[in-house]
């Protein structure tokens, strides 16, 4: 993961290490701490929904949800990098009936995201990162 975020910053966004094989698609989230108010980066894998890129709070389907979700909860605003591009966006936590009709999204991404739901214990949480001004 570490070697991901460094790789996806240094080549802004046109490479990660899963790029280097038949891989999804991922994108770098940055978030501002709820704790601390460093910034923290996350390689995330990504479906597109229009304009707006979606990502789902698995945590490999621990019981807990990953800090960055915590993060995006706290301060809805973030940072992408993608396709050699970096711009601001704003996080939306997405639940309901939009979450269902995202879900098969992200499972032709991810289909272990299933598996993770199962595991998980918990309702995965799922985003919607719509670009905005900074």
């Amino acid at each position: 993961m570490p070697l991901d975020r460094r790789l996806i910053r240094l080549t802004k966004g046109r490479l990660s290490v899963t790029g280097w094989r038949t891989a999804p698609p991922t994108l770098l989230l940055t978030t501002r701490g709820r704790r601390s108010g460093r910034l923290r980066e996350r390689p995330l894998l990504y479906a597109r929904d229009g304009d707006a890129y979606i990502v789902m709070g698995s945590n490999w389907g621990q019981a807990q949800h990953p800090a960055w979700s915590g993060n995006l909860l706290a301060d809805p605003a973030g940072q992408v990098t993608v396709a050699g591009e970096t711009f601001a966006v704003h996080a939306a936590l997405v639940e309901g009936p939009e979450r269902d009709r995202l879900w098969p999204l992200l499972l032709r991404v991810w289909p272990a995201y299933r598996e993770y739901d199962a595991r998980s214990g918990r309702e995965l949480r799922v985003f919607r990162l719509t670009r905005r001004s900074l």
